[in-house]
């Protein structure tokens, strides 16, 4: 896989070892059996997140570093790629410390699966924590692709009419002239048009208009 591509496995194997160690932090780690006379012995279970409180706060420090890997780039990446590295090997030391010096007691089998999820945790954080570390500065950013589209383009305002004259080329007529409307030529066969201001105004004179 090239390492352009291994953002995603990356932040997947950080947030899925974070959380595989928050399970199994949670889950009894020690069962400690009181006998008292006459009465049913006294169980008190005990969580590997109270025999070690640092794993609950390691992984949930991973987690969010693995989604803050997502939001990164460059140095900045490489640098959370180290921390996530170096957490991931803290979960998986503190959780061999803390089965190390536990009294399982009647827990069974569940006392060396808590601590091994944890180890199995941590080292799926520190796997994806030194990817990044190491290929980190590589790896394209969230929304990039969105940055490197041009600037939308300025809405212009209406269109001023040019106060500047328009060039005539030879033979052109006059810009006065082409605004005045040109005279309809009859055509043969057919009565000239009546000018009705003419008209009125021979009306105005006391002439007849239609001789």
């Amino acid at each position: 896989m090239a390492p352009q591509r291994l953002l995603g496995p990356a932040a997947v194997a950080c947030a899925a070892g974070a959380g595989l160690a928050l399970y199994a932090a949670t889950r009894t780690w020690s069962v400690r059996l009181t006998p008292r006379p006459g009465l049913t012995e006294l169980r008190a279970a005990h969580t590997g997140a109270e025999q070690m409180p640092w794993l609950v706060a390691l992984a949930v420090v991973a987690l969010a570093g693995a989604g803050a890997l997502l939001a990164t780039r460059g140095v900045a990446r490489r640098l959370l790629g180290g921390l996530l590295a170096t957490i991931g090997v803290g979960l998986a030391a503190v959780a061999v410390a803390g089965r190390a010096t536990l009294d399982p007691g009647a827990a069974g089998a569940a006392a060396t699966l808590g601590p091994a999820a944890c180890v199995l945790g941590g080292a799926l954080v520190a796997v994806g924590g030194w990817w990044a570390a190491r290929h980190g500065h590589t790896w394209p950013a969230m929304g990039a692709r969105y940055e490197r589209g041009t600037a939308p383009r300025r809405s212009r305002g209406p269109q001023q009419p040019s106060t500047e004259p328009e060039q005539q080329g030879p033979g052109s007529e006059p810009p006065s002239a082409q605004r005045q409307p040109r005279p309809v030529e009859p055509q043969r066969g057919e009565a000239p048009p009546v000018d009705t201001r003419a008209a009125w105004d021979a009306l105005d004179r006391g002439d007849d208009p239609t001789t």
